[in-house]
């Protein structure tokens, strides 16, 4: 049996995490002497409510997946926004190739493009207020640096997981948890050994809500550390909590008059971006969890669209390879089965662009991928434009 129910990457890329089906797919077409070239298609076939918009990621997964087998890859890139019917990859190639990893191919885009989104709502949720990512505590252990790299992405300023800092190349966030302040016994002297043996360089911010009102916890960690507190976290159980924006507003109040505007206010618990709109005007920073890592998904379904270069697909879906066309302007996105078509944006009346492209030729990765970093900035330079979305 597997250890902690994990599947190793070779188990991946042996196909032992696909449906059952696909294998007596695959069986019947190598017994009858079938193996024809085929397009699949990604899309996505209607957007859930929660999502008026995606951004896809995920796709250097699916490019690591299929390095090496005889087909090529076209896409758009990894976060690019996408609506409905979007075409946002197509595999052209035999099928018995690569029919195998479809099971693989969609989990890694579905979650990952997901994660992502949800992030961004969040952020733009937060109107320029700190987002860390805090949720892989609700999420199998193996896929902890996976939530935090998306959630990053996605806009998250920082996230939690020591694993992530080796795919992110960033350092991980988070002072001190309940647990030490109860084995300590008073928050106050928490914070003071937490300021006598932690770095300099790890911001002083106290978790003030373990034993006593949070205002007054708040004033006597603040008495003690003086300048060096840099803020304050509310962590508060909801059966506990009250009106968490009141309490807030009453611990900034208290602060600010006794000189203390530099210690920031943040939050966590049972966030998601409903709650960061209604709190970004006080409070500085937040620390959401479960509503990222634990998003809902992006249902993308892959299917034929192609067979021996002829259209042709089931019922419900349109055949052909396509090609996806965005506008810079508004977003609005279209499809063509030609590579150099003159799409017009009927709302904005300017041509649209092209937004497919090949990464992979026969097994081989042709396109250089971005960084984390420029995939996070591209995503972040659309905010603008997502707002309207929101």
């Amino acid at each position: 049996m597997a250890k902690f129910d994990i599947a190793l990457p070779e188990d991946i890329l042996a196909g032992k995490t696909t449906d059952i089906y696909f294998l007596r797919t695959e069986e019947v077409l190598r017994k009858a002497h079938i193996n024809k070239k085929v397009t699949m298609e990604i899309a996505q076939k209607g957007m859930p409510e929660e999502y008026p918009f995606g951004i896809f990621t995920g796709l250097s997964n699916v490019l690591e997946l299929l390095e090496g087998k005889p087909v090529d890859i076209y896409a758009i890139e990894e976060g690019s926004v996408f609506f409905e019917n979007t075409p946002v990859l197509s595999i052209v190639g035999n099928y018995l190739d690569f029919g195998v990893y479809e099971t693989a191919i969609l989990g890694f885009i579905c979650h990952a493009s997901g994660i992502t989104t949800k992030a961004s709502k969040c952020k733009l949720a937060a109107k320029g207020k700190t987002v860390l990512s805090f949720g892989a505590r609700r999420a199998h252990p193996a896929i902890s640096g996976m939530i935090d790299k998306y959630a990053y992405i996605g806009g998250c300023d920082g996230f939690s997981v020591l694993f992530a800092e080796e795919l992110i190349g960033k350092k991980a966030s988070g002072t001190i948890p309940h647990a030490l302040i109860l084995q300590v016994g008073d928050t106050t002297e928490t914070m003071k050994l937490f300021n006598m043996y932690i770095d300099k360089s790890v911001p002083r911010i106290a978790l003030i809500d373990t034993f006593n009102d949070e205002k007054f916890e708040t004033l006597n960690v603040a008495n003690a550390l003086k300048q060096d507190i840099s803020g304050v976290r509310l962590d508060t159980p909801g059966s506990r909590r009250g009106d968490l924006k009141k309490i807030a507003q009453e611990i900034r109040w208290e602060l600010d008059i006794r000189g203390f505007k530099h210690v920031k206010l943040f939050a966590s618990g049972g966030l998601d971006e409903k709650k960061l709109t209604e709190l970004s005007d006080i409070i500085d920073g937040f620390g959401v969890g479960t509503s990222i890592s634990n998003a809902k998904i992006m249902d993308f379904s892959m299917d034929i669209v192609e067979i021996d270069g002829k259209p042709f697909s089931k019922k419900g879906k349109m055949s052909g390879f396509k090609y996806a066309y965005s506008c810079s302007k508004c977003l609005r996105q279209s499809f063509s089965i030609h590579e150099n078509d003159s799409k017009i944006c009927p709302d904005c009346n300017l041509k649209m662009t092209l937004i497919t492209k090949k990464f992979m030729e026969n097994g081989k990765i042709i396109t250089n991928l971005p960084s984390v970093e420029e995939i996070k900035n591209k995503i972040i330079n659309k905010f603008d434009l997502l707002k309207k979305f929101c």
